[in-house]
């Protein structure tokens, strides 16, 4: 008899490489009794079981993963695993680098040797039963995926690129069957090299988790683990420290950086009361911190936990070969069993199986998807994956990161407003840059910066120092000088329209007092990348008429850039929210672009049907969680990369329909008894020649010139004004 109460037990997993393995062993773990509910999480390599634990015990899971084909690691063989895949991890993007080159040297092989008879001269000279040998070892994974789904009565395209390789071993044609077989384990490792990143994103989040924290205790103050750290605690955060837990500040002043939680493009000032996150950095100041979540319960812990869940429950695509096989082998097959009931002859019986499972449907698509990664690649798009690309080719939705994506992530001055007759912008200016000259606030840096575009001459103030939570005092030449939030302002100062008006547009704003009297404001604002309103102009008339930024920073800064790009916009949102927002234009049926550069933006990245990150700016957690990796920092890749993903798609149409003419004419001779079992064998390589010299266009030097030619040329903005779309 079942127990009423229920456990919840996780182990960890070696040797899943793809969603298909994930899926296989969660089924395996599901018919275990005992189990209400299993979730298999590819990326974080573990399975969580829900069940009665009288049944469901740590042996019994261990049988069944095995069972399955997998295992389950003790502890220290699980992180030497780790290591070793963490330091693989690193050559992937040199390995889609090259990628391009090696795939088109093949193609060209392959090409030739079909050509000039090469195969089938290898065919004769080695024997027969090696040269089948060869295949069946080389082709087992994939033959062992086939059977899986075969059992769960699933046809997939690997089923019917396994009959074209039965049917040319059946003719004696084992080099022709290795050609099929080398491409088919080719579109398994690229599957391999995603799932690897999705780990490796995994692995980045967990290393980034504060391990230690510096807490009070009755008799003084004690570094300790996180897992002696409860809510309650009192934590100390020095100055450049990380912040350890979810909690309220008790006491101290601190300016905090917490892009990596709340996508805010600014450090913010914090003091008593004030909520603060796990991760983020105190960048001046120090503070005591009242423990409310932590580890996993933390708003950090809960991201890490959604980029695995995102990995694991992203709705399942049908690509288009798997489609297209579901319906053709079984017409095939019917078509082959209607001959030899009809005419009784074995031999066009085996010509309509050799004629339709020919080698061609087994290249129609992976060839085109691999000469379109190489060339991406060469173009400084990453993408891992065909699957990513059919997606692209009817994606409908486009959110998009705000804070160095949309953004260089870095203030700029953009207005200097003088608040007293006295002084001038330059005189104003110099005398900021002077006094900021020893900070390290990243708004110190925009003003210096400023100054120096302005060929303004810096003094060194002759004392400085940093008042946390409200900015820094200096004195220049006897007078003091206060730079920093509206706290530097003294008694009942009148702020001018002006000031009043640039406070509402969202920037930044440095009050500047001397000797307490108040002579301006330094507006500083994050400023918008090089070719992004000609970008977003291109997508939305391409077809992309749903693109919404999301961002973490105050509505007013959010609205500003919205309006001025004319998009849609969602603001002050956590990396929950803009999860949820995903999951939300997916229930709706929508195919999304999520377009991303830091850990906020990873759960999204990673349930977005397409997510995107800048290779160039992003961080690697963000690039290990996205499929596609912009390496370049110039936004007119993201139209090019639609275009070419469009045209890649309308090469696959292509290369099926010819395979299905083709096909058609032969199974109507093979069934007819026109075509003789060689001879269908024989013909099979004259469709190969053409999908792969058509494919092999998209691995052309000009390819990409003649992409980007094409987009600027359908696409171009036309004249008029840009209008919001929501």
């Amino acid at each position: 008899m079942m127990s009423t109460t229920t456990e919840v037990i996780e182990v960890a997993i070696c040797g899943m490489d793809c969603a298909d393995c994930a899926a296989h062993v969660q089924h395996a773990l599901a018919a275990l009794p005992g189990v209400e509910h299993a979730t298999v999480l590819l990326s974080a390599e573990r399975a969580v079981i829900r069940g009665d634990p009288a049944l469901v015990t740590l042996p019994a899971l261990r049988a069944a993963i095995e069972a399955a084909g997998y295992s389950v690691p003790d502890p220290e063989a699980a992180g030497e695993m780790s290591s070793v895949r963490a330091s693989g991890a690193t050559l992937t993007r040199q390995v889609f680098t090259v990628f391009g080159l090696i795939f088109g040297a093949v193609v060209l092989i392959v090409v030739v040797g079909e050509w000039l008879g090469l195969l089938e001269a290898a065919t004769e000279a080695v024997p027969f039963w090696l040269g089948a040998s060869l295949v069946l070892v080389a082709g087992w994974p994939v033959f062992a995926n086939v059977l899986r789904a075969a059992w769960r009565r699933q046809i997939i395209a690997h089923t019917l690129m396994t009959a074209g390789v039965v049917a040319a071993l059946a003719v004696g044609q084992w080099a022709t069957a290795a050609v099929v077989v080398f491409f088919m384990r080719i579109g398994d490792y690229v599957e391999h090299l995603t799932a690897e990143q999705a780990r490796r994103a995994v692995r980045k989040l967990n290393e980034l988790a504060p391990q230690m924290a510096l807490v009070e205790r009755e008799n003084g103050e004690y570094q300790v683990p996180m897992a002696e750290v409860r809510p309650g605690d009192i934590v100390i955060v020095r100055p450049g420290g990380q912040i350890p837990v979810d909690g309220l500040v008790v006491s101290g002043q601190a300016t905090i950086n917490q892009a990596a939680i709340t996508g805010e493009s600014m450090p913010v000032e914090v003091g008593p009361g004030v909520q603060v996150y796990a991760a983020t950095i105190a960048q001046l100041g120090s503070l005591r911190v009242r423990a409310v979540h932590i580890g996993a319960n933390s708003t950090f812990g809960q991201v890490i936990r959604m980029v695995e869940e995102a990995e694991a429950n992203r709705a399942h695509v049908q690509r288009l070969a798997d489609r297209f096989a579901t319906w053709f082998l079984p017409v095939v097959l019917g078509l082959a069993l209607l001959t030899l009931l009809v005419r009784r002859d074995p031999l066009a019986t085996a010509a309509v199986l050799v004629v339709a499972c020919s080698c061609s449907f087994a290249l129609a698509t992976p060839v085109a998807m691999l000469a379109s990664i190489g060339n991406a690649a060469r173009r400084g798009l990453l993408i891992k994956g065909g699957r990513y690309i059919e997606l692209l080719a009817r994606a409908d939705v486009l959110l998009v990161d705000k804070t160095g994506t949309l953004t260089m992530g870095r203030p700029t001055l953009t207005h200097i407003v003088p608040c007293h007759p006295e002084w001038n912008e330059s005189d104003l200016l110099a005398l900021a840059a002077t006094a900021e000259r020893y900070s390290e606030h990243p708004l110190a840096e925009a003003v210096r910066e400023a100054a120096r575009q302005r060929n303004l001459p810096l003094a060194a103030p002759d004392n400085f120092s940093v008042v946390p939570g409200i900015g820094i005092k200096a004195t220049i030449s006897g007078q003091e000088v206060m730079i920093g939030s509206a706290r530097t302002l003294v008694g009942e100062q009148t702020l001018t329209p002006e000031v009043a008006r640039r406070e509402a547009e969202g920037g930044s704003l440095l009050y500047v007092t001397l000797d307490g009297e108040f002579i301006g404001v330094l507006v500083a604002t994050d400023t918008e990348r090089p070719d992004v309103t000609l970008a977003l102009t291109t997508l939305r008339q391409m077809g992309l008429h749903e693109i919404v930024m999301l961002t973490g920073d105050r509505e007013a800064t959010a609205a500003a850039l919205a309006e001025h790009l004319g998009i849609a916009y969602r603001a002050q949102l956590l990396p929950d929210d803009k999860l949820a927002l995903v999951r939300t234009y997916q229930a709706q049926g929508h195919t999304v672009i999520m377009i991303g550069d830091g850990i906020n933006d990873a759960p999204a990245l990673a349930q977005a049907d397409i997510g995107i990150a800048m290779g160039v700016t992003g961080i690697d957690i963000a690039i290990a969680a996205a499929p596609i990796t912009l390496m370049r920092d110039d936004w007119t890749l993201l139209p090019e990369l639609l275009a070419l993903s469009r045209r890649t798609m309308g090469i696959v149409r292509g290369n099926l329909g010819f395979t299905v003419a083709y096909n058609l004419v032969g199974l109507s001779l093979a069934a007819l008894g026109f075509l003789p079992p060689i001879v269908a064998a024989a013909a099979q390589s004259l469709p190969d020649l053409g999908i792969m010299a058509n494919s092999a266009r998209l691995l052309h030097k000009d390819s990409a010139h003649s992409v980007h030619t094409a987009v600027q040329d359908e696409y171009r903005p036309h004249p008029g004004p840009q209008s919001a779309h929501r």
